[in-house]
């Protein structure tokens, strides 16, 4: 049997709209930095709505830290001259890879998505137009559950093709909590040709009932043993965070068991259950690494 490959993690962030957010967020980046992930993210608003605060932050990062810093892009409400002036401004910044986004409409997933005129098409065109201005590494996003708005798991694969050949490197799944939904993906993106590495993405149930919403709004299927372990728990947060850490732990030890090498952590800003599930993945800080931080 061939020896399995070092595990890898990277973590994304969110830019924080308030100083107390802004100290949480800090503290998480420093807590998880000594992991040496491969990489970080921090994400990108509809419409440029939280532009200058994700600048704010990649610079914030990449000047006081030595993580690896993708920004975010998305293609709603903006023109390609537009776009491509936030990609010149993070080049600049020391910004060398980007996650390409199409981004969902102004009025939310489940809306209707309408091209910017003179604007990017949709992820595939962000992603070749980033190739185009300078040598960005591209990671971009797919859903194991198919894209709410897709019609059929046939578009979404062809879809992801035309990422990968507009140079994209890496894809990231949307959340899921059933691994047998990965996995049946996977199997789809392999068969179509597909030969990028496509990053589980995780996200530790912080909050159920927020949660449930944003599976709602994304098309990720709540299962029911999910619902029936957080059942009750309303009033009791400390259950609900030792039941959530075990959930977390379960789906992210069968991944690695079955192969999986590397692991996208969404944060939520939050360090304590990505730097648990990482100690437990043997994920852990090298001597010396707490100099990653500034």
């Amino acid at each position: 049997m061939p020896e399995q490959s070092p595990l890898k993690v990277s973590f994304e962030f969110f830019p924080p709209k308030s100083e107390k957010m802004q100290t949480q967020l800090w503290n998480a980046v420093e807590r998880l930095a000594p992991l040496n992930p491969d990489f970080v993210s921090v994400t990108y608003g509809a419409g440029g709505s939280t532009r200058e605060r994700t600048h704010d932050t990649v610079r914030r990062i990449i000047n006081n830290t030595k993580l690896h810093t993708a920004a975010h892009l998305t293609c709603v409400e903006a023109t390609r001259d537009q776009v491509n002036s936030v990609l010149e401004d993070y080049w600049a910044a020391g910004v060398r890879h980007i996650v390409a986004l199409r981004g969902d409409p102004p009025d939310g997933v489940g809306g209707t998505f309408v091209q910017t005129e003179n604007g990017y098409l949709n992820a595939a065109d962000l992603a070749k137009g980033a190739r185009d201005l300078h040598a960005f590494e591209v990671t971009v996003g797919c859903y194991p559950e198919k894209h709410p708005e897709s019609p059929d798991f046939q578009l979404d694969i062809e879809l992801l093709k035309q990422k990968v050949d507009a140079g994209a490197t890496r894809a990231i799944t949307q959340f899921f909590y059933d691994n047998d939904v990965y996995f049946r993906f996977l199997e789809k993106v392999r068969a179509a040709g597909i030969n990028i590495p496509v990053v589980p993405g995780i996200m530790p149930v912080l909050n159920f009932t927020s949660l449930q919403k944003m599976a709602r709004m994304c098309g990720t299927t709540i299962p029911a043993k999910l619902l029936r372990m957080f059942e009750n728990l309303d009033d009791d947060p400390d259950t609900r965070q030792m039941v959530a850490a075990t959930i977390a732990a379960e789906q992210c030890l069968d991944l690695a068991d079955q192969g999986i090498s590397h692991f996208h952590f969404y944060t939520l800003n939050r360090a304590e259950m990505s730097f648990a599930l990482c100690h437990m993945l043997g994920v852990r800080p090298n001597p010396g690494s707490q100099e990653a931080a500034a």
